[in-house]
């Protein structure tokens, strides 16, 4: 891998609040253009994250990540690329059925020019939201179908695919191995960040203290709202679930109806009140395994940027109704000079 040619510091500013009434509106901006005049609001990241500009492409770094001057990785946003979304051109780095085959291809290799890794091999999956590890010594001829990559050969990338997922970047400062994982709900309650940490132990004589984490962009406990299903199962795997959901959660993983006689009802058939739900923050359940998993917590950073929150800088397959694209996390260690 080439080292990566100088890109330039930027931040990414909360949305603005509104004006008052009597305040002349200022002309809108179109999404992501002013991310390079944004004013300083590292909080906006999260503490231990930073943004860079490469050409019209902003690349999220883990700053712990980006310390160890043999590894490298990045999480994509949704600014620049090829991609024709709406009115605006994306970085698209996923197959979808309203992009064409073509542009996925330059976006890739356009992010990975950014990262500085244009020479590098990327291993790709399959996802299925699994708890299925790959390790990888060298690019597949196809991807693979699974929800992890293990490697630790020089030269190779690997990653994973979200829009409001958790992407999980694994990093073994002793072993200089490496670990891309892509955690939905399904993903989290099979415990696949823990199992990616125990593989890696496996594979690399990895310990959990070595480990460096970072916990990308995805869909915040303020948007993921879901049902009593998802409660249920989360209840009957995790002795400290409560704690990662907001709502109801004690009613809905008890599995008793709250109305089991609806026929007593006064309520017309058809105007029932909607079914209770809770919010759940798949950030919260992944750092908890890790810890439980004996990652110091000083080495787990946790973006706080909400996919569904800020549609102008990342892609939300929730909030955009499944038109949206896919963003891309990748890891790997660098090739030797």
């Amino acid at each position: 891998m080439k080292k990566r040619r100088k890109a330039t510091h930027t931040t990414v500013a909360r949305p603005r609040a509104k004006r008052a009434p009597h305040a002349a509106k200022a002309p809108r901006k179109a999404p992501g253009k002013d991310l390079a005049k944004a004013p300083s609001n590292d909080q906006a990241l999260g503490s231990g994250w930073r943004a860079l500009r490469s050409g019209k492409i902003v690349i999220l770094e883990a700053r712990a990540l980006a310390s160890l001057p043999w590894l490298v990785h990045g999480f994509s946003t949704r600014p620049g690329g090829e991609s024709l979304l709406g009115d605006s051109r994306v970085l698209n780095l996923g197959s979808t059925d309203w992009d064409t085959p073509q542009a996925p291809e330059a976006n890739r290799a356009a992010f990975l020019r950014a990262l500085g890794a244009e020479g590098a091999g990327l291993a790709k999956l399959r996802q299925c939201h699994s708890d299925v590890i790959h390790r990888v010594d060298r690019v597949p001829a196809a991807a693979l179908q699974g929800d992890a990559l293990l490697a630790k050969s020089p030269g190779i990338l690997i990653g994973v695919q979200t829009a409001d997922c958790v992407p999980i970047l694994l990093a073994d400062r002793r072993h200089r191995a490496v670990a891309a994982v892509h955690a939905g709900w399904r993903g989290t309650l099979a415990r696949i960040a823990e199992k990616a940490l125990g593989r890696m132990k496996m594979e690399f004589n990895t310990r959990a203290d070595d480990v460096v984490a970072a916990l990308g962009p995805s869909i915040g406990g303020c948007c993921y709202e879901v049902g009593p299903e998802v409660a249920q199962a989360f209840a009957g795997q995790f002795p400290d679930a409560r704690a990662w959901f907001e709502g109801p959660f004690d009613a809905l993983a008890s599995g008793d109806d709250p109305a089991p006689f609806p026929w007593l009802s006064m309520t017309p058939p058809g105007h029932q009140a909607p079914e209770p739900r809770v919010r759940l923050d798949l950030r919260a359940a992944n750092r908890s395994q890790l810890e439980a998993a004996g990652v110091p917590a000083a080495q787990i950073a946790v973006s706080t940027l909400c996919t569904a929150c800020r549609t102008d800088l990342l892609f939300s397959h929730r909030r955009e109704k499944g038109k949206t694209g896919r963003m891309m996390a990748v890891i790997g260690v660098r090739s030797a000079k």
